[in-house]
Formats: C-alpha cells, sequence, structure tokens
C-alpha cells in the first residue's frame, strides 16, 4: 500500500491533472498534453519545468528529420511515487468526510420529509 503523503507541488490542479496523464503511459508527447490540459505552449513548459526541478518528470526530444521534433514527457518513479502518495493522501481526507460504511456516491444525509425527521443542518447560520 502507498504510504499517504500529501505533495503541495503536485497538488496545484494543472499539475495534478498533468501528472494524472502522464501516470499510466510511458512517455507522453508534449502536444497531447498541451492539447489534453487547453494550456499554451509556455504554460505546459513552466509546469513541466516545475515537475522537472523536482525530479518528478524527465522530458526527452526526438528528432524525426526534416526540422520535425516531438518532445515527450515521462513520470519518473520519484513523480509516480509522490503522485500515487498525493492520491492516497486525497482519498484519506475524503474518507475522514465520509460516515463509515457510506459509498462514493452515497446520500449521507436523507431528504427532508423522506420517512422521518429533517435532518440537522450540516453547516453553521
Amino acid at each position: 500500500m502507498t504510504e499517504p503523503r500529501f505533495d503541495e507541488l503536485i497538488h496545484a490542479p494543472t499539475r495534478l491533472s498533468l501528472v494524472a496523464l502522464l501516470a499510466p503511459a510511458d512517455a507522453v508527447e508534449f502536444g497531447y498534453l498541451r492539447e489534453q490540459l487547453g494550456l499554451s505552449d509556455s504554460a505546459l513548459s513552466k509546469q513541466i519545468s516545475a515537475l522537472g526541478a523536482a525530479g518528478y518528470v524527465n522530458v526527452h526530444k526526438e528528432n524525426r528529420g526534416r526540422g520535425i521534433r516531438r518532445t515527450w514527457v515521462v513520470l519518473t518513479d520519484a513523480g509516480l511515487t509522490a503522485f500515487d502518495g498525493h492520491v492516497a493522501a486525497l482519498n484519506q481526507i475524503v474518507a475522514r468526510a465520509r460516515p463509515a460504511g457510506l459509498g462514493a456516491t452515497a446520500d449521507p444525509v436523507p431528504a427532508p420529509g423522506a420517512d422521518g425527521p429533517d435532518p440537522p443542518s450540516r453547516r453553521p447560520g
């Protein structure tokens, strides 16, 4: 089992989405990541650089001839470990917020008027 460890670097929504795209793959082409994330080249490069500085990704450039270059992004073992730990930490946080025995889609509070008194308010005010 992966040790839960919240990772501030991965937690940023764009980087979390980026790492989630990289996790199941051996390598992902830069253009595909750009399209899936809806980012400009410079914005994606900035996110990749931040992850690279932490040792979470490697970048490989491939010359395909006639001036065509492809850039591949690879999640490192350290990156995958950090991602798995972050996901485990998020799952742990969510699990604490749910009453025991309820699934991800269960409604923990019955609808008002449904066979019994109205449930107490979950929020003050």
